[in-house]
């Protein structure tokens, strides 16, 4: 940057900052049918991603996004929602969504199926933990824009069964890291990341 003063143009260097990377988690908000333990392990993948200094993003819903948001708020990490609700009423009232643990939350206006599609774009790459059906719409769509997707297995749900799927859908193994532990699928995710940096020289 060149800054003009009266007599001289002087050069001030500003630093560049490095953009925090944007962790989707997506997983089940009804969690009666997931893995033991599943809810302990969402919040430390969320303890994980802030230790880090990334941004996790969820669907600021319950569950276990809800789990993975109160895990990054305890570190002090950023926590941002897409709601699929118009507006903070809404919100609260018609789809009884909570607001707590995270920063800021986006009234998207475009019910599960839009909110879905905006969550999974605006991330740089999605941890599945648990999971139903909208958990299963977000995986499909992170794997067609080819996004690095880490999946926590073990948690029960669309997680278990996504090395079942992924192969026999003849599309290739995507951008996937899998593990049971939620400080190694971390750890696998951000590697994946800065590897698809480098290779498309986007660092």
């Amino acid at each position: 940057m060149i800054r003009k003063t009266k007599n001289t143009k002087v050069k001030v260097a500003i630093p560049e900052r490095q953009l925090k990377y944007k962790i989707c988690v997506s997983g089940a908000a009804e969690t009666g049918f997931c893995g033991e333990g599943s809810h302990e392990k969402a919040e430390a993948v969320g303890r994980e991603i802030a230790k880090r200094g990334m941004v996790l993003v969820t669907g600021a819903t319950t569950g276990m996004p809800y789990w993975a948001a109160k895990g990054a708020k305890a570190e002090g990490g950023i926590v941002m929602g897409l709601s699929p609700a118009a507006s903070k009423m809404a919100h609260i009232k018609t789809y009884r969504l909570p607001v707590d643990y995270h920063d800021l939350i986006v009234y998207t206006g475009f019910n599960y199926a839009g909110r879905n599609l905006l969550l999974t774009r605006s991330a740089d790459a999605i941890i599945i933990i648990c999971g139903r059906i909208g958990t299963l719409n977000e995986f499909t769509i992170g794997f067609e824009d080819q996004k690095p997707i880490g999946v926590l297995e073990g948690s029960g749900g669309i997680a278990d069964r996504l090395r079942e799927i992924v192969e026999s859908s003849h599309r290739g193994p995507g951008k996937i890291v899998y593990s049971k532990d939620p400080e190694d699928l971390v750890e696998k995710l951000v590697a994946l990341i800065k590897s698809e940096e480098d290779k498309n020289g986007t660092k």
